[in-house]
């Protein structure tokens, strides 16, 4: 592992009134202006700008009208589930009389609106189909829906194939087109979005003369959450929506069933950061998604009952630690695979399978062998009648979707179907034309990746002083953010002086250290260690990545290091 300093522009731009530190850390995530950083509602771009969006009001406000009955379909993690909750309380706020939702089974109807989706829609007799973080790569879903008789709104954000389907309005900023200049939010923020386009077309109809307008404000602590979950790009436009979001738990006043699965994780939230919402509440919310079904998800975050709402969250978390146990096994089967495979031999782009690999984990065994290795990683499970189902996950620099397109141009009869993202993405095809997808992916990422972009690299945004280590800081740069993808959190470097090491838990290492000059006494964190390398009693000094972090503990607080990275001095 590489630490290398992240650049910085030439000329550091003005800020306000911030410290130096802060304008350089601003600075080097690309904010130009202090306009940038202003976190109102106000800032927030304009839902004119989205293409489709008279169309999909339009529809609305006459599915409103005519007390239609409406089916929101949605995916089956946090983004989608989030999304489908947005839009079935958005639209009750704005008086809609029949809305309900469905949400695919992911082993028994994959992902998007499918035919078949739309056969088990049809039983509930709906006017009008709204799809949430998906649609719109559904293009036969849609024809479905339209032989049926269905009006059809599709809201997403995943890119677009070859062909869009017909669907009667269309609402995703990255369509050809789109001219709404954040391309980056999530299927949350886009039904979001369509909300706040309905309720000023409401307005201007007059429905709200003599009654008050509803607060979309009520909804965006699940924006926060499904945007942060989804991992999509925080630039100014996300944060705003986060910090928003942020701001509403922290005061709480978040959706009972968000509150219950941050108790039961024993989260405080009034000190929540947008990390908790990544790594605290998405995982147990996608957790039902990958094991069981995401209506537990869905019906927890709607439930306006405390006493259920705390009992589904119980429930969301024993499924978040049933998911870890197998992930933790496929873990251990996918490094058996590798271990004897030398560095040098290693595909450039990893594809690993095993018959037993549960469907709903395999895009996190992505995640973790991508971490590990460094490289563009597909993981694949049996899907059933001769098909397997992948996940990949990319590293900067590999637009994974794109990869996938190459291969399927090149390769026409490989791949059955795919969609996603820059960074990750799914794919289905014939389990016998696994050994040559695996050839081709490795052609397609050496083609675009040299043997030097496959080293892990940490960016740092360089070392602190010693009168630096103080609670202010830390607490500053907490409330700084949100941080999140593209806009990381601020990650430090410098050689310490290792005074006590153990571990806690099964693979944390606790340490006691001192500055290199010896001036200050810190205690530090670093998560998921390899045990085969620490603790090390031999080990004086090292060098860390970090990031400064503040640590309550009885009421008292107290800095502490987040330790992304160590290696002996």
């Amino acid at each position: 592992m590489r630490i290398e300093p992240r650049s910085l522009p030439p000329t550091l731009p003005f800020l306000g009134d911030l410290p130096p530190l802060l304008t350089r850390l601003y600075a080097a995530r690309g904010v130009q202006s202090a306009e940038e950083l202003d976190k109102s509602l106000a800032r927030l771009l304009p839902f004119t700008l989205l293409k489709g969006i008279d169309a999909a009001v339009d529809l609305l406000v006459d599915a409103l009208a005519k007390r239609q009955r409406i089916l929101i379909v949605g995916d089956f993690d946090a983004d989608g589930a989030t999304a489908s909750s947005v839009g079935l309380l958005g639209l009750r706020l704005m008086g809609a009389a029949h809305v309900d939702y469905l949400v695919p089974n992911r082993f028994e109807y994959g992902y998007g609106l499918t035919p078949e989706i739309v056969a088990v829609a049809l039983q509930r007799s709906p006017d009008l189909l709204i799809t949430v973080d998906n649609g719109i790569s559904s293009v036969d879903g849609v024809a479905a829906a339209k032989a049926a008789g269905l009006k059809v709104l599709v809201t997403d954000h995943h890119l677009p194939g070859h062909e869009l389907p017909l669907a009667d309005a269309i609402v995703n900023p990255n369509q050809p087109g789109c001219e709404f200049p954040s391309k980056s939010l999530a299927g949350v923020g886009v039904i979001f979005y369509v909300l706040m386009a309905l309720r000023t077309r409401l307005r201007g109809l007059g429905h709200y003369d003599s009654k008050p307008q509803p607060n979309l404000g009520e909804l965006l602590d699940l924006v926060a959450l499904g945007s942060v979950a989804d991992v999509v790009p925080l630039d100014a436009n996300n944060r705003i929506l986060v910090h928003q979001g942020l701001e509403r738990i922290r005061a709480g006043r978040a959706r009972p069933g968000l509150k219950a699965i941050l108790e039961v994780a024993r989260r405080d939230h009034r000190r929540i950061t947008s990390t908790d919402l990544g790594f605290i509440l998405g995982p147990r919310l996608n957790a039902a998604g990958r094991l069981d079904d995401m209506s537990l998800g869905i019906e927890c975050l709607l439930s306006d009952d405390e006493t259920l709402a705390r009992d589904m969250a119980v429930q969301l978390d024993e499924l978040n630690q049933d998911r870890k146990s197998i992930e933790q096994g496929m873990q251990r089967e996918a490094l058996a695979q590798l271990k004897d495979l030398p560095v040098e031999s290693m595909p450039f782009g990893l594809c690993l399978f095993e018959a037993d690999w549960h469907q709903g984990v395999i895009g996190i065994l992505a995640s973790r062998l991508k971490e590990r290795y460094h490289r563009p990683t597909i993981a694949f499970a049996d899907a059933g009648e001769g098909m397997l189902k992948g996940s990949a996950r990319s590293v900067p620099g590999f637009h994974i979707r794109d990869a996938l397109d190459a291969v399927a141009a090149r390769h026409p009869q490989l791949i059955s179907k795919f969609g996603g993202h820059a960074m990750a993405a799914g794919l289905s095809l014939p389990a016998e034309n696994f050994p040559a997808f695996a050839e081709a992916f490795d052609e397609e990422v050496r083609r675009q990746l040299r043997e030097e972009d496959l080293t892990g690299r940490l960016l740092s945004d360089g070392t602190l002083e010693v009168q630096e280590f103080h609670l202010e800081l830390a607490r500053a740069l907490r409330n700084a953010g949100p941080w999140g993808q593209h806009f990381p959190e601020p990650l430090f470097h410098g050689v310490f002086q290792l005074v006590e090491q153990r571990v806690v838990g099964e693979r944390h290492l606790k340490v006691v250290l001192k500055s290199e000059c010896g001036a200050v006494k810190l205690d530090g964190i670093a998560f998921g260690i390899d045990r085969e390398v620490w603790p090390n009693p031999t080990v004086r000094w090292v060098e860390l990545a970090y990031k400064l972090d503040v640590n309550e503990f009885r009421g008292q607080e107290t800095v502490q290091l987040m330790i992304a990275h160590m290696e002996p001095r």
